[in-house]
């Protein structure tokens, strides 16, 4: 049985949607099994950076702790449902094991540190802290660089191509999910056994997809992303998951993109 935890989170996220974020955490649990489904109660304010270069770290922090907390509460696979990116975190980092890989599908890479962030959003830091980059957000790394790979990161800082140039993570442009085994190949080629999927729906292609919070061009159709999640699971264990990103411009605007955001929600639960 599949957990839902939805996450409705906004602090960590520098966009100017960012509010908007509890509005589509809200709408896709709307549409979840409700017996299997539990919604935190995330703080409304926006917190501090108690002295660190993060900014809200204060609330991202209390949120972490909720995430952590709702989780374990079982040993289910659980589902969580963002919010901004930055509550993978919490969750990727309970799964955590050195058989488990990290897919981090995402049209940003996340890769910041808190020295060389341009945002200082957690959000944009949250795949760094999972590889021990950001202690503040993580004290300890959860996954190794050669475990990760990433998808569809087309706008990247050039900090994180620096970083990531350097750090023997896979990266799969958003062209290679014309194939639907390239995700699951680059998987298996990382040695693990298991995976936590991480998807912030700005990978997607605007043209198809109107509710992220950035809508960033030549995106991945939902159509490819789908199979490809599909191929993953069918070799390869999920025992998690993160959907994040979703900010609606409007209750109506967020009907238009529910079906897209359950279908990729099924592919991983």
């Amino acid at each position: 049985m599949t957990r839902f935890v939805v996450v409705p989170q906004w602090q960590g996220s520098p966009s100017a949607r960012a509010m908007l974020l509890r509005d589509g955490a809200e709408a896709i649990a709307g549409d979840l099994p409700r017996s299997a489904t539990v919604v935190l109660d995330v703080p409304l304010e926006a917190g501090d950076a108690q002295g660190t270069g993060i900014h809200r770290l204060s609330a991202v922090r209390r949120t972490s702790a909720l995430t952590d907390d709702a989780l374990s509460m079982s040993s289910e696979r659980a589902v969580v449902i963002g919010g901004d990116c930055s509550v993978t975190v919490a969750a990727a980092a309970r799964w955590a094991a050195d058989d488990m890989a990290v897919v981090w599908i995402d049209a940003h890479a996340d890769l910041n540190d808190p020295a060389g962030s341009p945002s200082g959003s957690s959000a944009g830091m949250a795949l760094r802290a999972l590889l021990g980059g950001v202690p503040d957000l993580l004290g300890t790394a959860a996954v190794a660089p050669e475990r990760v790979v990433l998808v569809g990161a087309r706008e990247r800082d050039d900090a994180e191509e620096a970083y990531l140039a350097a750090s023997g993570i896979r990266h799969l442009t958003e062209s290679a999910l014309a194939d639907p085994a390239a995700l699951a190949d680059a998987v298996a080629a990382t040695g693990a056994a298991r995976v936590y999927v991480h998807l912030d729906l700005d990978v997607l292609d605007p043209s198809e997809f109107r509710g992220s919070a950035w809508g960033i061009p030549f995106g991945i159709p939902v159509a490819d992303l789908v199979a490809a999640l599909r191929t993953l699971r069918e070799r390869t264990p999920i025992v998690g998951a993160t959907v994040a990103g979703f900010a609606p411009a409007s209750p109506a605007a967020a009907g238009d993109d529910l079906g897209a955001i359950l279908r990729l929600v099924g592919a991983v639960a």
